[in-house]
């Protein structure tokens, strides 16, 4: 178990949750072995049963079974007895959610990615993590000792490689005092080494702990090294992606597709806008997005995916398009494509299933994952207006 959690934290970090989120193990022993992962977005009662009937040692869910603090888990409430079920059944529960969200190959990118967008990034993306570059001057026969103490300390990790350094030669000069302990050369005597100038980038906040594996590493009683700190910029990740599609659609075809390739719900695909209107770029955020029509706004896409539209905020979004345009300020967009909250975020599911699969098989261990088809979106029927109903 702890191997697996590892990874889907190295992944979906629970520090890059909003705040009010509640990610990472629910229930289960760390030291529990784990062979079969279900995957779903929502922790239901039909989805602890599938996990259970399956076999599943893990439960992954986007969706947290105990978002709101609670003061009991007894099995006489419905939250409660899902809890008991997975305990007794042995089945652990973890939760990525709103760190899911926004990774690299999260919830937005696999929604991106599944309409076929291109050239993806960020819709708001998140401030890059600031970083410092060690650099330390040591002698040669040293320096992979010390790119290994540097390592080890959490330095030289650039996306996903690790141990990542760069070095070149020179010569270092020094003179010991008569009561400095040199580990080469003598007091008095200017001495000349052949050394090598590392360099590795680490998070600023590890800085004290690279420094201190540094000096336990290195040779000298005294070393030459410098600590920059790196100009900052945005992150890979963040809430939601922008693209564009390869080809333009019109709004009605974009729609179309929208929902040939997301699961079937009752609610559909909703759309708002000119159904002949061109559209090339796309904004989308999986789940409820309607808190971002301002980022959309200012992003300048063509049209925008996303879930649980509200009346008033839709409204209001597509008659200032309306009005921009008519003012010569703007366009009429974005127009907006509303889908099922549940349908916005399954696409990430198949994804994190063979990213998790993939991860371990690198540190040699193996597991079987399966992705729940169970829909759980709540809804399970929609009855269409009659045509002969007037206002």
């Amino acid at each position: 178990m702890a191997d697996v959690v590892a990874v889907l934290d190295r992944r979906f970090p629970p520090g890059t949750a909003e705040p009010w989120d509640a990610v990472g193990l629910v229930t289960g022993d760390p030291a529990q072995p784990v062979r079969r992962v279900l995957l779903a977005v929502d922790p239901t009662a039909a989805v602890v049963d599938e996990a259970i009937d399956w076999g599943a040692d893990l439960l992954l869910t986007h969706h947290p079974l105990l978002l709101r603090p609670v003061h009991s888990v007894a099995a006489t409430t419905f939250k409660g007895a899902l809890v008991h079920r997975l305990v007794r059944a042995g089945v652990a529960l973890h939760v990525a959610h709103t760190n899911a969200d926004a990774a690299v190959g999260g919830v937005a990118a696999a929604l991106a990615e599944a309409i076929g967008l291109v050239d993806i990034a960020p819709l708001v993306p998140a401030p890059a993590e600031a970083m410092d570059k060690h650099v330390v001057f040591v002698p040669v026969a040293d320096a992979e000792r010390v790119v290994d103490a540097l390592a080890a300390a959490g330095a030289g990790r650039l996306g996903e490689y690790s141990r990542a350094a760069w070095s070149t030669t020179g010569t270092g000069t020094f003179t010991p005092s008569a009561r400095a302990n040199p580990t080469i050369g003598a007091a008095g005597v200017a001495e000349h080494v052949d050394e090598a100038r590392v360099e590795m980038v680490a998070p600023r906040r590890l800085r004290s702990t690279v420094v201190a594996a540094m000096r336990a590493a290195h040779p000298y009683e005294e070393p030459a090294f410098d600590v920059l700190e790196l100009a900052g910029g945005d992150a890979a990740t963040g809430i939601g992606r922008v693209g564009r599609l390869p080809e333009p659609l019109a709004l009605r075809r974009f729609g179309e597709r929208v929902a040939a390739v997301l699961p079937a719900t009752e609610q559909g695909v909703r759309l708002a806008g000119d159904l002949d209107g061109e559209v090339v770029t796309v904004a989308v955020v999986g789940g409820s997005g309607d808190s971002l029509f301002d980022a959309v706004r200012a992003s300048g896409v063509d049209a925008y995916l996303t879930a649980d539209l509200r009346h008033h905020p839709a409204s209001e979004l597509r008659e200032r398009a309306a009005f921009d345009a008519a003012a010569g300020d703007g366009s009429d967009r974005p127009f907006l494509v509303d889908v099922a909250h549940f349908a916005s975020e399954w696409p990430w599911l198949p994804r994190a299933a063979a990213d998790l699969e993939s991860e371990l098989a690198a540190l040699g261990t193996t597991v079987s994952t399966r992705v729940s088809t169970l829909r759980t979106d709540p809804w399970t029927a929609r009855i269409a207006s009659s045509k002969g109903s007037t206002l």
